[in-house]
């Protein structure tokens, strides 16, 4: 462990700790690795889990994930309130949100194609295109904006030889803003895929990109 102490012990970990596997930054009880299962019903259904690993071409609701989205159902009372969970198994296989996938769930929750894309593009948290293995979100408002987000912003790119929303040849990297992360006393908070980075200044970026790029999936 490093001698930086503590700033939000529990939810990122140790700043500056960029070896630290999901579990130890964020805790097996909280997020850290989540088990494809999804445990208990209460917790089937949360905000969208990226994988580093993901198939655009992934069957959707099948197997353990067709056990996931029933746990999901039996949540809910309704197709429209388990909407938002369903639209994020489908991201956490494919690694983004298609039409095919929109009307996919529409047809399992028994709801119209029109209203399912109405809802899945009104929200940013759904990629609506294939991403990297690792999807970087840089929150730009207002509290990481005056620490330096635009600069962050620019690391990022430079190192991954990208533009905002453009995928590097390698096809490691995926560089977006990204408008809140909650994190506003830890500025400039990075997301990368469900991993939260607080407290990035550019030049602590290319050691987080070295270390993403060495870590096994």
């Amino acid at each position: 462990m490093s001698d930086i102490p503590f700033k939000n012990p529990g939810w990122a970990g140790n700043t500056g700790e960029f070896n630290l596997s999901e579990e130890e930054v964020r805790g097996e009880d909280f997020v850290g690795t989540r088990p494809v299962h999804g445990g208990h019903a209460s917790g089937a259904g949360t905000m969208p889990y990226m994988l580093a690993k993901k198939d655009p071409e992934g069957v959707l609701f099948e197997g353990e994930y067709r056990e996931r989205l029933d746990k999901i159902l039996s949540r809910y009372p309704t197709g429209q309130a388990a909407l938002l969970p369903a639209l994020g198994l489908c991201q956490e296989i494919r690694g983004y949100v298609s039409p095919e996938s929109m009307d996919a769930v529409a047809e399992v929750l028994d709801l119209s194609p029109a209203y399912v894309r109405g809802v899945a593009t009104f929200y940013t948290m759904y990629n609506k295109r294939p991403v990297g293995k690792h999807l970087v979100q840089v929150c730009t408002n207002i509290s990481c904006n005056l620490a330096g987000a635009d600069e962050v912003v620019d690391a990022f790119l430079t190192y991954t030889d990208t533009e905002l929303g453009q995928t590097s040849e390698d096809g490691n990297f995926t560089v977006i803003e990204a408008e809140c992360l909650a994190a506003c006393g830890f500025p400039t908070c990075v997301q990368v895929n469900s991993r939260y980075f607080e407290n990035v200044t550019p030049a602590e970026v290319p050691k987080i990109c070295e270390h993403l790029k060495s870590e096994r999936e």
